[in-house]
Formats: C-alpha cells, sequence, structure tokens
C-alpha cells in the first residue's frame, strides 16, 4: 500500500481490532474501508452514466468526473468518509450550456467553477454554512432522500425508451407483466439482504453483500433484467489531459461566467450540507474551508481531463458510512476501483442488474429521510414546520440551492420579525424626578418604529433616562432610531441620557453630539467598526 493510502488511515486505526500493521495500522479496518469503497464505486456507476445523459454529454465524461473528483476530495477534503462524484444538482444546470455551446465550454465552465471555489475556500466563505438552520437542515435532508428516490424510478422504464431529465431518465415507457414483477421482486431481495445481513455478520458491508448475491443469482439463472450495460457502455482508456478548445477571448468568458457561478454555488451548498450531515454521524466537525478548496481543486482538474465536475453525494456518502467507511481510504479505494470498471472490469460490471442498485439506493432512501420531522413539526413553531416543508418541496421541484437560500431567508424574516415585536420598556420616576426607560429586547431594524412608539417627549419631564441594559443595538437603523428620539426631546428643551450602551455605540452617537453616561458595566459588544457622520445622520458598517 502507498504511504499516501498509510497515511490517510492513520489517524483511525482504532476504529476496530485485529492484527496491525508496523505504524499501528488495522488490517480489520483496512479490509472494512477497501469493501465500503467497492460498495460506493458500484453505486457510482448507474449515477454517473444519469447524469451524464441529463447533462448532455458522452457516460465517460460522467465517469471519470467521479473518478476524479471522488479521488482528489478524498484525499484533500474536509471530511473523511465523504463522497463526491458527478451529481444531478450540477448536471441540470450544464444541459443548457452544453446544448448551446458544446460539451468543450462545459470543460472550460468546470475549470472556472473550481477555482471560484478554491477562491471561496481561501477567504472562507465556507463558515457562512452555520447560517443554515436546522429546520433547513431537515428539509434538505428530506427533499434530497425523495429526489434519489425519483431518480431509481427510471430505472423501471423498458431500456432505450426514455430520455434524460432532471432527476434521471424521463418519458419511457413503464415495465408491465412479468419483467415488472421481475424486477421489483429483486429489488424487495436486494433491500430484504441489506436489512438481515448485519445480524448475521459484520464482515462484509450489507450493500455490497445485496448486490452481489442479487448479481450472483441473475448471472448464474439467466435471469432477464435491465443491467447496468443497458444504460451504456462504461468501456473506456485512463483519462487524458486535454485543455478546452474554446477561444480565449472575453466572449467565451462572458458566457462561462454565469455558468460557473451557478455551478460553483451549488456544489458548495450541497457539499457543505453533506459535511454537516456526515459529520453528525462520524462525530466531526470543521473542515468546511478545507472541502471548499478540495472540491474547487477537484473540479480544476477535472476540466482539464475531459470531466463534467461534480460534488458530495449524499446518497453515496451514506452507502459508505453505513458500510463502514470512516477514513479516506474508503473514498480513495471507491474511485480507484471506479477508475479499474472504466479500464479493466467494464464487461463484468456490466452485467450487474439495475434492480441490485436500486435496492441499494432504496436503502438509502430510508436511512437519509428524516422520520423524525414528522414528529419535530408537531412540536416546533409553525415556522418551522413550514420551513422544513417549504426546503423539502422546492429541492425536489428546483434544485437544492435555491431551497437553501429561499429556507434561509424565510427562517431569518420570521427570526426578525418575531425579535422586531419583542420591543418594549418599563418606566418608573426616580425621587429627583427624572423619568427612566428601561428597554428590553433587540433594537435593530425590525423593531426601531416600536422603540419610537415606546417615548413621549411632549408629556414627559425635563429629564429622561434611557438604560439600554436589558437590550442589545444591534445595526445601524438602532443607532439612528435612538438618534431621532434624542432629537425630539431636544427639540422639547429636554434632557435625555443614554447608559449601558456599548462602547463603539457612544463613540458613534456621541459624534451626533448625543449626552452619553459611561458605566462601569456598560457592555462590551461591537456594532460597527468605522463610521462617517452626514448630514447629521449615522452610517457604517455594523
Amino acid at each position: 500500500m502507498s504511504k499516501l493510502l498509510m497515511a490517510a488511515i492513520a489517524n483511525r486505526s482504532s476504529f476496530a481490532t485485529g492484527s496491525t500493521l508496523p505504524g499501528g495500522f488495522d488490517l480489520s479496518r483496512i479490509r472494512i474501508e477497501v469493501l465500503a469503497g467497492l460498495t460506493v464505486a458500484l453505486a457510482l456507476v448507474p449515477e454517473a452514466v444519469a447524469f451524464a445523459f441529463v447533462a448532455g454529454v458522452h457516460p465517460l465524461v460522467g465517469l471519470y468526473a467521479a473518478f476524479i473528483v471522488g479521488l482528489i476530495t478524498a484525499i484533500f477534503g474536509g471530511r473523511p468518509g465523504m463522497i463526491s462524484g458527478a451529481t444531478g444538482a450540477l448536471a441540470v444546470v450544464m444541459v443548457s450550456l452544453v446544448a448551446m455551446h458544446g460539451v468543450e465550454y462545459l470543460f472550460a465552465t468546470v475549470v472556472l467553477m473550481g477555482l471560484i471555489q478554491i477562491g471561496a475556500g481561501v477567504f472562507k466563505l465556507g463558515k457562512f454554512i452555520r447560517l443554515v438552520p436546522h429546520p433547513v437542515m431537515l428539509g434538505f435532508v428530506n427533499g434530497l432522500a425523495i429526489v434519489i428516490f425519483l431518480a431509481q424510478l427510471s430505472q423501471f422504464q423498458v431500456p432505450g425508451t426514455a430520455h434524460a431529465g432532471a432527476h434521471g431518465m424521463v418519458g419511457g415507457e413503464w415495465m408491465t407483466g412479468w419483467p415488472l414483477v421481475t424486477m421489483l421482486a429483486l429489488v424487495a431481495v436486494t433491500m430484504a439482504i441489506i436489512w438481515v445481513m448485519p445480524r448475521l455478520t459484520m464482515a462484509i458491508p450489507a450493500p455490497l453483500a445485496g448486490i452481489g448475491i442479487v448479481a450472483i443469482a441473475v448471472i448464474a439463472f439467466g435471469i432477464d433484467v435491465p443491467r447496468v450495460g443497458d444504460l451504456a457502455s462504461i468501456e473506456g482508456g485512463l483519462p487524458g489531459f486535454h485543455l478546452p478548445m474554446v477561444p480565449l477571448t472575453w466572449e467565451t468568458f462572458e458566457i462561462i461566467l454565469p455558468y460557473a457561478l451557478i455551478l460553483a454555488a451549488i456544489g458548495l451548498i450541497e457539499s457543505l450540507l453533506t459535511l454537516n450531515l456526515v459529520g453528525e454521524i462520524t462525530g466531526e466537525r470543521g473542515g468546511a474551508s478545507r472541502e471548499c478548496i478540495a472540491q474547487g481543486a477537484a473540479n480544476t482538474v477535472t476540466g482539464f481531463f475531459g470531466g463534467m465536475g461534480g460534488c458530495a453525494m449524499i446518497g453515496q456518502s451514506m452507502i459508505n458510512v453505513k458500510s463502514g467507511g470512516r477514513t479516506r481510504l474508503s473514498g480513495i479505494s471507491a474511485a480507484l476501483f471506479l477508475l479499474a470498471f472504466i479500464v479493466v472490469a467494464a464487461p463484468l460490471i456490466e452485467q450487474i442488474p439495475l434492480a441490485a442498485l436500486v435496492g441499494v439506493m432504496f436503502m438509502v432512501v430510508i436511512g437519509t429521510f428524516a422520520w423524525n420531522s414528522f414528529k419535530i413539526m408537531r412540536k416546533v413553531p409553525l415556522t418551522d414546520a413550514m420551513v422544513i416543508v417549504l426546503v423539502t418541496g422546492v429541492t425536489v421541484a428546483y434544485d437544492l440551492a435555491i431551497a437553501v437560500v429561499v429556507g434561509v431567508i424565510v427562517s431569518a424574516l420570521a427570526y426578525a420579525w418575531n425579535n422586531a415585536t419583542r420591543i418594549h420598556a418599563k418606566t418608573y420616576e426616580t425621587p429627583e424626578g427624572a423619568k427612566v426607560y428601561q428597554i428590553q429586547g433587540p433594537l435593530f431594524f425590525g423593531s426601531v418604529e416600536g422603540f419610537t412608539e415606546l417615548f413621549d417627549p411632549a408629556a414627559d419631564p425635563a429629564r429622561v433616562v434611557v438604560d439600554f441594559a436589558d437590550s442589545r443595538v444591534v445595526d445601524q437603523s438602532a443607532l439612528t432610531a435612538i438618534e431621532a428620539v434624542a432629537e425630539k426631546y431636544e427639540g422639547e428643551g429636554k434632557s435625555i441620557e443614554l447608559r449601558h450602551l456599548s462602547r463603539d455605540c457612544h463613540q458613534l452617537l456621541s459624534k451626533a453630539g448625543q449626552l452619553m453616561i459611561d458605566s462601569d458595566d456598560d457592555p462590551d459588544y461591537q456594532i460597527a467598526t468605522d463610521y462617517s457622520v452626514r448630514t447629521g445622520m449615522l452610517s457604517g458598517g455594523h
């Protein structure tokens, strides 16, 4: 085994017991990782071919992408055990580019897409994935589970009668009679084997056992069912270096840039959400920036080797994790097995019945779908339940990127509205005759109107104190509202004191001539890094 593969599993040798190699490497763990990689590779073949059809390119373009993207991200990615390859989310964007300009423009777009993703990693933009709320994550998981399920339905169509669609092959003639019964029976047998196998032995990953047993039975008894070879021939050679044959002009850049930006965004969103999902299962955190760079490097290289690009694949990642894959070795093995299928084992792999692979993916759907979300939706606020349903629906109807953006926007608006209604004040008068407003609740753009309505400058005494000890000034809109209230009191010839504001609020409001009262217990949060005063109003980054 190469030093690279040994290093990749060095920190994971404690997962299993048994004979160890020099340096503490566990032979049992290596066996589990390699078998998990083999299972993933078998599941990658029909997916890569189907998504190549969706994008309108040769099946080898999808297979090469699955190999190169899978290999590079397995070695350098942010989460060991995560699988990447050609995906449908990217393929549906690529189809119009290929149809209008040809496959060479696709290769150039993938290169630019990769460079954009590397930039996102360098500038650590991946950290913004933490802004995705949990209801959006649940909707993402449920939506992708449904998409995976819908993609498998195309395998129940008569081979050669369908055409490429957003979720696989569509528009074909559906199986009927005994062919359908046989297909369903083999799918059910595969699922049963996957369910029973862990109860009998953990020596072989259950999905691999299901594929192997059903494939042997189909080949041995000559059962007439669709096989991998019915999709397309996967036989080919090693991917070769290839410069995209496009004019190096500004016009070319204008053509590929919009596609590259969309593909980069979709790829990173799907990859980072899958990163978090796999991390919840394996108990690992972090790695977002590293994953961005790895995805970018993988896509850049793929574009120069005739691949269609890719990103993380939640279905194959779940297969890998459920098969015991926890280290980089499983992802590396999957990529190398896939290359071996293309170069030397195509005739054998093409004999595998599609029913076995469909059974594996159906089990992935069952394991991926967040069934507890039905119970959660009865307990969480109505807005959160709506976000779960909304993100699920948009993921299925459109794509993941749009679904996540919509979910985050709706969640943010709901949060802003809820906080906007929380602003209120407790009032009392001091023995000296001053009126004190104790502001409670966050003060930001959504609550400034309610904040302003709390005060009565005309009726209040000559001295007013506004205490922000139980509040928090969040943005420039809040500062402007404070200044507006102070100006009203000044217009009435009354004084106003502002207490318990952060130090940068002191700076900003002091510049506008407000009376600030320093206290030892002033908060130290910051809302601004710079400021300017224009026509008596505050503006700046908050």
